[in-house]
């Protein structure tokens, strides 16, 4: 997909929006105790900060999986983020997929309520580096 400048403007924006609403979700599900919930929205929060700056550097996004690789290349590899984002953004996917498509696994306050604060901050590095 080709975008104008205001149109990438405009996408970046509302990718930007949807990570910070969907990260406002995870205090209400924390109060629930609903863990596997927690642990998509933590994935899906990182996802759209990733989608917006990879949208606003002009760089494809199509998949989950494409997104950690673009991040990875462009980012991480390049040194404009330390490899321990990268590694935290692979952990979140694994994270999401493993409580979203796997019956036996259900996950816990232990597994993710460390991951809220890494997630917040992971947010807010990656929006900020968009121009």
């Amino acid at each position: 997909m080709s975008l104008n400048d205001e149109e990438r403007k405009i996408l970046v924006g509302l990718e930007i929006e949807k990570s910070r609403r969907t990260f406002s979700e995870i205090e209400i599900l924390r109060q629930a105790g609903l863990w596997d919930n927690i642990a998509n929205r933590l994935y899906y929060a990182a996802f759209h900060a990733v989608s917006a700056l990879l949208i606003n550097d002009g760089h494809p996004v199509g998949t989950h999986q494409g997104a950690v690789v673009m991040l990875h290349q462009h980012y991480v590899k390049t040194g404009i983020l330390p490899k321990e984002y990268g590694t935290f953004y692979s952990q979140l996917q694994t994270l999401r997929e493993k409580a979203d498509y796997n019956c036996t696994y259900y996950a816990t306050e232990e597994d993710t309520a460390p991951r809220i604060a890494l997630t917040e901050t992971f947010i807010e590095k990656v929006i900020g580096l968009i121009k």
